[in-house]
């Protein structure tokens, strides 16, 4: 079946959700955001399936968020956040594994999506690439807590340095956890929960011991979006846009530069 750009698909018994919106890199709106929460909790449960895996369609995982229908007040901003966040809280209360198959770049918010899910396994292909800094906005998701705990020193520069990093970096310092060929990538993701989760009843504790704790995650939710009303307010978050939106409109007819 597919609610708005995503589709769900149950492989025997395990459920994959792939965000299929390939030709603008699979980019989000808040319908997406909203259906993709409301789909994780619902197979969440454990009582469907024996765990989640999250992809995309193309050659990204996500683009993050839609950037055409970019918030134009404190208000949309905040509900921009929301459902960000309840992605992550979705996935952390999942009482079966969540994995996320990082089939090409994965940006801002996207990006910040896989840092709670419990493995990360990418191809070749997988990139991530934090932007916010240099575009005024802030980071979500509570990927101010997730991103340190997964690479410690390295989030500063992913962060404030915006450095894409591909995938035998993100493997290197602890991003990703296995790179595979695309055409196995969903079917080891696959494999990994049922190695995973062969009784439910155990799963779900380790599950609850091991992954963060609820306080941190909402901590980490109030302060960023304590740091968004101050970019909003100091100015950052709209020019940021601007110059992106600048820069972009700019490129067609700019002269060819190589990489």
């Amino acid at each position: 079946m597919t609610d708005s750009y995503l589709d769900v698909h149950i492989d025997d018994d395990v459920a994959v959700l792939t965000l299929n919106r390939p030709a603008k890199l699979n980019v989000m709106d808040v319908a997406t955001r909203v259906r993709l929460a409301q789909t994780i909790r619902r197979f969440g449960t454990g009582d469907l399936v024996r765990g989640i895996v999250l992809t995309g369609t193309g050659r990204a995982f996500s683009a993050g968020e839609d950037l055409q229908a970019v918030p134009t007040t404190y208000d949309e901003i905040r509900e921009a956040f929301a459902t960000f966040h309840d992605i992550t809280r979705a996935i952390l209360e999942t009482k079966v594994p969540v994995i996320a198959a990082v089939n090409g770049i994965a940006v801002g918010g996207a990006s910040e999506i896989t840092l709670c899910c419990d493995s990360r396994i990418g191809t070749p292909a997988a990139e991530y690439y934090q932007p916010e800094n240099h575009r005024g906005i802030i980071i979500s998701n509570a990927s101010s807590f997730l991103m340190g705990r997964l690479v410690r020193n390295h989030a500063m520069r992913i962060i404030l340095g915006s450095n894409r990093i591909g995938a035998d970096e993100a493997l290197r310092i602890g991003l990703l956890d296995e790179i595979v060929a695309p055409e196995a990538l969903v079917h080891r993701a696959v494999e990994v929960i049922r190695q995973w989760n062969p009784d439910p009843r155990t799963t779900a504790l380790h599950l609850g011991l091991l992954r963060p704790r609820p306080e941190d995650i909402e901590a980490a939710f109030t302060r960023e979006d304590d740091a968004a009303r101050q970019s909003w307010e100091s100015g950052a978050f709209t020019e940021g846009i601007e110059g992106f939106w600048a820069s972009k409109n700019a490129a067609p007819t700019a002269p060819a530069q190589s990489n």
